[in-house]
């Protein structure tokens, strides 16, 4: 299509007049005629109705037809070219395709034609342009007619504006005929033709006349004018102003109108009051509203422009603002009390004050907005106070008056077809628009600097603590209305609501909130219902339920804040805590009430449950941190909670068969499910207890332990099917129950362990069942996949060792003779058997990506054997060595003439690492790991390999020889014990009669996991020059006599659990540390360990002395959980939240706990990760200073590790790290005084707690 018709140039004409038309309002806003070009040439980018236009339809069809062919037939030519491999990719295509559309004969024919026929249509638009001019005043009263046919019905927009007008541009010298025929003083037919003119000339070329500030003087008072149609025609001039030009200009028109308003309402023709009321179907109060509402409306959408205009522009618009809304009559006015003023009708308009909301929302106008405030209209802010004042007092009027009440919420509840408002209505508006009003104040700082304020009624001052007061007291002292009137409106506008969106913010704003809420005045007063159910005085309190919910609400969120949960568990001060019981206890003593319910005037509420739920929510903010929990012990809430669910697990069960009636049906189905929901809320609050040490602990005593981790694994299974979130918490909780031996059973048997691994196989093996594969897997660049790396880190953090140990003991790894690829492992046996141990060919063909899935499994063999326990079971089990040697061993190369040489790949160099790590013992300095890389320089592998043992002496560093220092240490630790072991007071155990066995003990007599133990100490001690040959023998001595000595003193106790049989589950290395510092003194060593069973030290050090110990509670021993879990690492969670807040917050986002790293240090007497001398160190500091001493050591290496701690968090490794590193560069001595600056402050509690082990309630 190359030629266009005469229809066609008619049709274009019409289409570009109508694109003209609608984009007008950009043009004529435009400060000049290169600035309109611009805006028509990126009218695509800046017009989201661009595409809807005719004229650019018509074009894109008119292109496709002329161009669509050329480029179909190009891209047929590209096709086949590209299959040869002559052009490649989307881009080059498209450019070609490009250039040849724009070189060829049609473009080129539609170009030109385009060109003439536009000339045409624009040549006749511009003539039809001057026709247009020549009928202006029969547009002119044409326009009049529709507008008084189509009466203003739409609150002062301007869509009936000069849209559908010609252009009509103005000279300077029409402006000023313009400006003098709109003088007051003209006749009314006169200023009526003027402002029709006005009313089609662009906004921009008034606003920049010289002839504006003339005319805007004429436009304030013409908008006075009492005929109607008048007034809203320069109301319809203001609209379009607003809303067309730039924040500079229409400032001015803003101010006008503000200034007009002001006029108004001080004038004598004002005579609106309070208490007649307000009739919105008056046709002056009509007239007055919809002034306001165009002002509220360049209010909230004024602060989108003016930050990029001068703060000058900004400061008149509020200025004029804050001055209409303070305006007040003067006191001997007879009509001030009852005065209708600005502010009253705003909030008509904004009830919520989201202009407020807006104008303090960025810096750069709040700035402004609070200078003002508090320079000039600070009696704005006094007004808003004293209106919230006035309807608590009226709150409290109506408690003893009901009949008002009643008055006022059928005033409130009126028929929505009532266009009035009564004065208590109005009055109740400007109270929300002023609770709003202050709610977003007190938000900042420089509003909370505005405080106190003086009101004229009051000789004190009101500070931010009387006006937070006085919102909690709005939330329980407000009317109730009528449910079924209130409908919308109370849900928005209630004070209740209202109160609770503020202090919501307040809890999110943690500056603001440690100002304004984090105060006793405030916590008292959100608990002030809640003392007086406790104390049984009369309540006065307008539905009491949703009352305690929405102060339930408040609390759990402080509680949910580092600083909101010290107020509540210590008070404001501190030092006066013990003077009164603090908000923590009351709150805990409130909730076993509700438990037991114990509070009369809730009996029987259907919202009942959901009270209970609330309150035990604010508790476990607070019992989920080991400082609260250590607060909350004393009140037994475990056991309150815990007693709630077996009942309501009871109730659960006697719930009737449905029958087939169908309202029965509904009833009993309904009740089930509140019951079911009731029940998941408490085994919730009950779960919850397991995220510290000794809260799992008191978990185990509520028999309820399967059922929360059932609970737990349901709840994650829909959590990981919806992929919503990634729960940290969750994740805290799974890594302290695996590191006691009952949770971790409960975690196999609940299904959780056979999810996880099953899971890891998909993502190893198989890939995602929803994953459609177009392309081969990459093959993954880092050892372990990032796809796997979530799976790994959740292995480490189970496989502690108490979890393997029940999971693992004495079962053997299954060794098939063929393992086919649809057979998926769902145990941690399975995952050691197909990853690990690959010791047939049956194994390595069943896997799919052989490399990858072997080094995984190696990569989580080596975190594993860096807990020693772990490595002498997997070792005595399966011989994992041999497996590794053997593989090396195959792995060399083939050659006729002599050994072969090793092959390096990544599975023997990751074999290598291993075999270094499990067969030599070592700190920092003494035993050196191989790297997993090549040397950078070389690019060769710098590692000796080896198939057998023992390990090449290269990974052994020198170690100087102080037989003199360790003697001196052996002697003094010696004669210490001795010495308090011979003072009553200091034995915290009875020692008892023991006479060693006179036979020599031989290895065999022990068990395989000992026989290994003693070797690899012999070893160790060897290397360290502290032992002889024959020292083998000697400490199978200390060892068998010490375990006939500690059963004395033992337990017999029924359990499933594998670690409460008769033997110790583990190595016993303190006993082995003492051996070796009594430098293989087999008969010094026992008297020595005899004399220390005695101390309180030794149920911390020596953690085989309390195994089945009847110095412990029945129970504490049925857990299999050890005091140096559930005391001394809980207290060293509680320290570090305390005084490494970052290393605290680092753990939690690893979903790691502290306690598990400490348990596996403490448990193997730090080997591995110290030197022999910092051991030393480390032992002998705990029994000369004290067994506290072993958690300000915990503490002092995490203040040590805490850059690295950090680093690796970042990195998705941090359990990784701290199992495999050792403590580099750490050294006892250097952090003594840190130590004893940590002495000064916990010593008291937390020998109370150690000394508490032995009593039933931790």
């Amino acid at each position: 299509m190359s030629h266009f018709t005469s229809e066609d140039e008619v049709l274009l004409q019409s289409m570009l007049r109508q694109l003209l038309q609608s984009v007008k309002e950009k043009i004529t806003g435009a400060p000049s005629a290169e600035c309109a070009e611009e805006i028509l040439l990126h009218l695509e980018e800046t017009d989201e109705n661009f595409h809807n236009y005719e004229f650019v339809k018509y074009l894109r069809q008119y292109i496709k037809n002329t161009v669509g062919p050329v480029i179909e037939e190009e891209t047929e030519k590209c096709t086949s070219a590209q299959n040869q491999g002559e052009i490649s990719g989307y881009e080059t295509l498209v450019q070609h395709l490009t250039k040849k559309a724009r070189e060829s004969k049609e473009y080129r024919e539609m170009m030109h034609a385009l060109k003439n026929v536009m000339m045409v249509v624009v040549e006749s638009l511009i003539n039809k342009f001057e026709e247009d001019r020549m009928h202006d005043k029969e547009l002119t009263s044409k326009a009049k007619k529709e507008r008084q046919s189509g009466y203003y019905t739409d609150n002062c927009s301007d869509s009936d504006s000069s849209f559908n007008q010609s252009y009509a541009f103005m000279s300077q010298e029409q402006l000023q005929l313009l400006t003098e025929k709109l003088d007051p003083s003209q006749p009314k037919e006169v200023r009526q033709e003027a402002l029709q003119t006005l009313c089609l000339a662009p906004a921009s070329d008034i606003l920049n006349s010289e002839s504006w500030p003339s005319l805007s003087k004429h436009l304030t008072i013409s908008l006075a004018d009492p005929d109607a149609t008048f007034s809203e025609k320069i109301l319809r001039f203001y609209a379009k102003t607003f809303s067309s030009s730039p924040f500079n200009m229409t400032k001015e028109v803003y101010t006008s109108l503000a200034r007009h308003l002001e006029l108004y309402f001080l004038s004598e023709e004002n005579s609106l009051h309070i208490s007649a009321g307000l009739d919105v179907s008056n046709s002056d109060v009509n007239r007055l509203l919809k002034k306001v509402r165009l002002l509220n409306e360049y209010q909230k959408e004024a602060p989108s422009s003016w930050i990029r205009h001068p703060e000058k522009y900004m400061e008149e618009v509020v200025e004029s603002t804050l001055s209409l809304l303070s305006l007040k009559h003067k006191p001997n006015h007879p009509a001030s009390p009852d005065f209708l003023s600005p502010m009253h009708f705003l909030a008509l308009l904004d009830i919520k004050a989201v202009w407020f909301k807006k104008w303090t929302h960025a810096y750069y106008s709040r700035r402004v907005v609070f200078r003002l405030l508090e320079r000039k209209y600070k009696s704005l802010i006094n007004a808003a106070v004293q209106q919230c004042l006035y309807y608590f007092e009226f709150c409290k009027a109506a408690v003893n008056k009901n009949p008002k009440v009643g008055d006022f919420s059928q005033q409130h509840c009126s028929d929505m077809q009532d266009f009035s408002y009564t004065g208590p209505e109005l009055q109740y508006i400007y109270f929300v628009h002023s609770l709003c009003l202050l709610g977003r104040l007190l938000i900042y700082k420089e509003g909370q600097n505005l405080f106190p304020v003086q009101l004229k009624n009051k000789k004190a001052t009101v500070s931010i603590t009387d006006v937070l007061v006085l919102f909690v007291q709005l939330i329980y002292s407000s009317p109730s209305y009528p449910k079924t009137a209130l409908a919308a409106h109370t849900e928005n506008y209630s004070p209740e609501s209202l109160v609770m969106e503020i202090l919501q913010v307040f809890c999110d704003q943690t500056g603001c909130a440690a100002k304004c809420l984090y105060t006793d005045t405030v916590i008292d007063a959100l608990l002030h219902p809640v003392q007086s159910l406790l104390n049984g005085t009369e309540v006065y309190i307008n539905c009491l339920e949703t009352t305690l919910l929405n102060v339930a609400d408040i609390l759990a969120r402080i509680a949910g804040s580092e600083d909101g949960l010290s107020l509540l568990l210590y008070g404001e001060n501190e030092k006066n805590a013990k003077d009164s019981p603090t908000a923590a206890h009351v709150l805990v003593q409130f909730t076993k009430k509700l438990l037991h319910d114990d509070i009369s005037l809730l009996s029987g509420s259907e919202f009942m449950p959901v009270v209970k739920g609330a309150f035990i929510f604010v508790c476990r903010q607070m019992y989920r941190t080991c400082e609260g929990l250590q607060m909350l012990i004393p009140y037994g809430l475990h056991e309150s909670i815990a007693e709630a669910w077996r009942k309501t697990s009871l109730l659960s069960e006697r719930v009737p068969t449905p029958v087939t009636d169908a309202d029965s049906t509904s009833s009993i189905s309904q009740e089930s499910k509140t019951s079911l929901l009731w029940e998941e809320t408490l085994l919730d609050a009950l779960l919850n207890f397991s995220t510290t040490p000794k809260g799992l602990f008191l978990l185990h005593s509520t028999d309820a332990m399967n059922d929360c981790v059932n609970f737990m694994f349901n709840s994650l299974s829909k959590k990981i099917q919806t992929n919503e979130y990634e729960d940290f918490g969750n994740r805290i909780i799974v890594t302290q129950m695996a590191t006691t031996p009952m949770a971790a059973v409960a975690l196999q048997n609940s299904g959780f362990v056979k999810a996880l691994v099953t899971e890891l196989w998909a993502l190893l093996e198989c890939g995602k069942d929803d994953l459609r594969i177009t392309q081969p897997k990459s093959t993954p660049v880092d050892p372990i996949d990032q796809s796997c790396q979530k799976s790994f880190l959740f292995l480490v953090n189970l496989l502690t060792y108490p979890a393997i140990f029940e999971l693992l003991s004495k079962r053997d790894i299954p060794n098939k003779p063929m393992y086919s690829f649809r057979e998926v492992p769902t145990d941690i046996i399975d995952i050691i058997d197909r990853l690990i141990i690959l010791n047939s060919e049956a194994k390595i063909h069943s896997l799919f990506n052989y490399e990858q899935s072997h080094i995984f499994g190696l990569r989580l063999l080596n975190v594993l054997c860096c807990e020693l326990n772990t490595l002498l079971l997997l070792e005595t089990q399966y011989k994992v060595s041999q497996v590794l040697l053997t593989a090396q061993e195959e792995n060399v190369t083939e050659t006729s003439e002599g050994p072969g040489v090793f092959i390096i790949d990544g599975l023997s160099v990751e074999r290598n690492h291993v075999l270094v790590r499990i067969n030599l013992i070592g700190g920092p300095q003494e035993r050196i790991l191989p790297l997993r890389e090549l040397d950078k320089d070389s690019g060769l592998y710098p590692w000796p390999m080896f198939s057998s043992l023992p390990v090449p002496k290269c990974y052994l560093a020198e170690i100087p020889r102080k037989a003199e220092s360790r003697q001196v240490l052996a002697e003094l630790i010696e004669k210490f014990v001795s010495h308090l072991s011979e003072s009553k007071t200091d034995c915290y155990f009875s020692m008892g009669s023991y006479k060693a066995m006179d036979a020599d003990v031989k290895k065999e007599n022990l068990s395989s996991v000992q026989q290994l133990g003693v070797e690899m100490t012999v070893r160790y001690g060897k290397y360290l020059n502290l032992l002889k040959e024959d020292a083998e023998n000697g400490l199978c001595f200390v060892l068998k006599n010490c375990e006939e000595f500690l059963k004395q003193q033992q337990r017999t106790v029924v359990s499933s659990l594998c670690c409460l049989q008769e033997h110790y589950a583990g190595y016993d290395w303190f006993a082995s540390s003492i051996f070796l510092i009594m430098s293989g003194d087999r008969e010094r060593t026992l008297m020595f360990l005899q004399q220390f069973s005695c101390l309180l030290a030794s149920a911390f050090l020596w953690l085989p002395r309390l195994h089945l110990s009847m110095h412990l509670p029945v129970t504490t021993v049925e857990y299999g959980i050890h005091p140096v879990y559930f005391c001394s690492a809980h207290h060293v969670e509680m320290l570090l939240k305390a005084e490494l807040p970052l290393v605290c917050s680092a753990f939690h986002m690893s979903g790691f706990t502290p306690s598990q790293i400490c348990l596996q240090w403490i448990t193997q007497c730090f080997w591995n990760y110290m030197d022999w001398s910092e051991i030393c160190h480390y032992i002998a500091i705990c029994i000369f200073l004290g067994p506290d001493y072993q958690i300000y050591i915990c503490i002092s290496l995490f203040r040590h590790l805490q850059q690295d701690i950090l680093k690796h968090t970042e990195a998705r490794d941090l359990q990784v790290f701290l199992k495999e590193e050792a403590l580099h560069g750490f050294r006892v001595s250097d952090y003594l005084d840190y130590m004893e600056s940590l002495e000064e402050l916990y010593r008291p509690m937390l020998l109370k707690d150690m000394r508490n082990i032995r009593t039933q309630n931790t």
